[in-house]
């Protein structure tokens, strides 16, 4: 019966960097830009798309029409928390 390999298990220095690791910072001016854009992103899918729905399905009710802003209201609300999720794992913010 031999005997297991007991060596040193080979170690990146990427896997060494990210265990345990700060993030390196963005500085200012891009933490900023980045919020400013987040905001802007936000308004334009929270309040003006659901109002431009509003606005242009008229050939429903009113209750087909809350009911289709609704779901895509969500559907935003899912799409930019994704959107944010893969920036941040990226780094990017």
């Amino acid at each position: 019966m031999s005997e297991p390999d007991v060596s040193e298990p080979e170690v990146s220095e990427r896997d060494v960097g990210e265990v345990g690791g700060q993030p390196e910072s963005i500085g200012w001016g891009r933490a900023v830009l980045a919020s400013v854009l987040i905001v802007v992103v936000g308004a334009v899918l929270f309040v003006f798309g659901p109002n431009w729905l509003l606005t242009h399905l008229t050939g429903l009710s009113r209750n087909g029409r809350v009911a289709i802003v609704t779901v895509a209201f969500f559907a935003f609300f899912a799409l930019f928390v994704w959107g944010l999720r893969r920036l941040q794992a990226r780094h990017v913010i």
